[in-house]
């Protein structure tokens, strides 16, 4: 499978106060493209970056309306995967792919 085709899974990592706690349970979370699922994921991060999946975990954030300054904003939903990694291993997101 060419590189190209993986990356497409993987948008880009979420990087919050909440998911950096997580990294101490070997989970690390992705933003993800509406049509991945569970399968492509798993073999998709395996292959990228040569760790083992253990459990993945996928969450849909719908679509919301937020008052900002008076106004009526829309903020666009998306999807994310909380990826949990064997015991030991870890993805580090700093230094980029």
């Amino acid at each position: 499978m060419d590189k190209l085709h993986l990356y497409d899974k993987i948008l880009s990592p979420l990087v919050t106060e909440k998911t950096t706690n997580l990294s101490d349970q070997n989970k690390v979370v992705f933003k993800v493209p509406a049509s991945a699922n569970k399968k492509n994921l798993k073999t998709n991060i395996e292959k990228i970056f040569k760790v083992n999946v253990t459990k993945i975990n996928i969450i849909n954030k719908k679509n919301r309306i937020k008052l900002t300054r008076g106004r009526k904003v829309r903020v666009s939903g998306f999807k994310k995967a909380i990826i949990t990694l064997k015991k030991g291993q870890s993805i580090d997101l700093t230094t980029g792919v």
